[in-house]
């Protein structure tokens, strides 16, 4: 099945803003100043925080509109480039260097990790447009899923509850629950054992 556009910036900006397409801008100036907002309360009160003020951090993403779970662990040096997109049930990690680029919703299950320096990336062009408007996709990633250091996974692919994306690969397919994928890009390489893990009460609602 194709995956659904949820923003498309052709829909959105009018041509008239620039007459050379690639110097439209992808939002509105709304979006652009919470931006803007975003990254300067980021750059000065979330980047250099303690690693261990993990609710500290937490609470900095709640005030820009993000739905986090408790126990949530973001840390000092992961990006989120949208928190008002970002709805994580509880435990919920991103690891120092791993960036969240959620120009549309992404939903995070219970206990999902993100380890460092892993890319979701949420948003790409349609290189098949002259304008070559930007285009976000919603994701969803399951409880237990963990996308393993400097691993990427490409705009509009999900992840299954359990599944595991190996060491520095690429996802560019949805990976099935509990299943292990590595490579780039990424295939199945076998089946992830279960344990009794399951997805608890804060899980994504």
């Amino acid at each position: 099945m194709a995956r659904q556009v949820a923003y498309n910036a052709a829909d959105h900006i009018s041509a008239d803003t620039a007459e050379d397409p690639y110097l439209r801008p992808a939002f509105n100036s709304k979006e652009r100043v919470k931006r803007l907002v975003w990254n300067v309360v980021h750059a000065l009160l979330y980047r250099t925080s303690p690693r261990p003020f993990h609710a500290w951090r937490a609470m900095l993403l709640r005030l820009f509109g993000a739905q986090m779970g408790p126990n949530c662990h973001f840390y000092p040096k992961s990006k989120v480039w949208a928190p008002w997109n970002l709805i994580c049930a509880d435990q919920v990690t991103a690891g120092d260097g791993a960036e969240i680029y959620n120009a549309a919703s992404m939903r995070f299950g219970s206990h999902f990790i993100l380890s460092q320096d892993g890319y979701l990336c949420g948003a790409t062009h349609d290189y098949d447009d002259p304008a070559f408007p930007l285009m976000a996709y919603e994701m969803e990633f399951g409880a237990y899923a963990w996308v393993c250091a400097k691993a990427s996974v490409a705009p509009g692919v999900s992840m299954g509850e359990g599944a595991v994306l190996g060491l520095g690969s690429v996802a560019t397919q949805k990976m099935e629950p509990w299943t292990i994928y590595a490579g780039a890009p990424a295939v199945r390489i076998k089946g992830r054992k279960q344990n009794g893990l399951q997805a608890g009460s804060q899980d994504l609602r």
